[in-house]
């Protein structure tokens, strides 16, 4: 599995395209799937960017606590799966295109950053980035939280 980590600024053109970064673009086989799925955050107003087989291992993991006979569930699968997008690389220059309405969702209007969160890539407009996260105080505590379990 691939582990992506770093921050890398990139810039919008008019057509909605970005240079993806070289670093993250390295660690894929260059014969392999270049393929990516890029959704909007459930909790943030990020986009997060998948390879096309880590897309594929969460999405199977997920529709098997499923059962979509219960309306619930179908409904959720339904919201789930939809504003999605895959994209990939082009071999020339390394740029993605990424729908409008993606980059709207999150107020991406001329830079991003790529934020490396190892099985995923997160893409932030740029002037967001800075503000994301949770104080060091929440961060230490939750860490507490967590070494408990």
């Amino acid at each position: 599995m691939v582990k992506f980590i770093g921050e890398y600024s990139g810039k919008i053109d008019d057509k909605g395209r970005m240079i993806f970064p070289s670093a993250f673009k390295n660690l894929l086989s260059d014969e392999g799937d270049m393929r990516f799925v890029v959704k909007k955050d459930i909790y943030e107003d990020c986009l997060e960017m998948y390879t096309f087989s880590e897309w594929e291992r969460q999405s199977e993991v997920l529709k098997s606590k499923l059962n979509f006979l219960n309306r619930d569930h179908s409904a959720f699968w339904r919201k789930y799966m939809r504003d999605r997008a895959v994209v990939e690389p082009d071999s020339k220059l390394g740029r993605i295109s990424i729908p409008k309405r993606l980059l709207e969702s999150i107020g991406a209007e001329k830079e991003v950053v790529f934020s490396g969160s190892d099985h995923k890539i997160e893409i932030w407009a740029k002037e967001k980035f800075g503000t994301s996260g949770i104080s060091n105080e929440e961060f230490i505590s939750l860490a507490g939280t967590l070494s408990n379990l």
